[in-house]
C-alpha cells in the first residue's frame, strides 16, 4: 500500500482527519484520537504503517514476520507495518478500518453524536 491508497483510505473512513506532524507522518484522527500513522524513517527510510489493535490481534499480529509493535505506542497495543510483504493491502485495511472502530468506540457519546458516528 503506498501512501497515497493509504491516506485515501483512511481519508473515507467516517468522521477522520488528517494532519502531517512528527517529520512528514501521515497522522489520522477521529474525534481528535489517533487511529492510524504512515511514516517513512530510519536508516531503510520506506513506509511504515501503524495502527490501534485490540489485545487479541495485537498478540496475533506480533507472532507475523515483518510486524513489530509500534515504538512509542507499543503499550497501547499499537503494531505496525514494517515490511511490505508483511501484510497484504486488503488485511492492511481491515486493521485500519478496525483502529477507527476501537478509537470512535473510546469517544464520548456526545462527540460521537457530533461526528455521526
Amino acid at each position: 500500500m503506498t501512501r497515497d491508497e493509504f491516506n485515501a483510505f483512511c481519508g473515507a473512513l467516517k468522521s477522520a482527519t488528517n494532519v502531517i506532524q512528527w517529520g512528514n507522518s501521515s497522522v489520522w484522527k477521529v474525534g481528535g484520537k489517533i487511529f492510524a500513522i504512515s511514516s517513512i524513517w530510519g536508516e531503510d527510510a520506506h513506509q511504515k504503517i501503524s495502527f490501534k489493535c485490540s489485545d487479541l490481534s495485537y498478540q496475533i499480529l506480533g507472532e507475523v514476520d515483518g510486524m513489530v509493535p509500534a515504538p512509542y505506542l507499543a503499550r497501547a497495543k499499537w503494531m505496525q507495518v514494517q515490511e511490505k510483504d508483511a501484510m497484504s493491502d486488503d488485511d492492511v485495511k481491515g486493521c485500519i478500518e478496525d483502529a477507527h472502530a476501537i478509537i470512535a468506540a473510546k469517544l464520548t457519546k456526545k462527540l460521537r453524536a457530533e461526528l455521526g458516528l
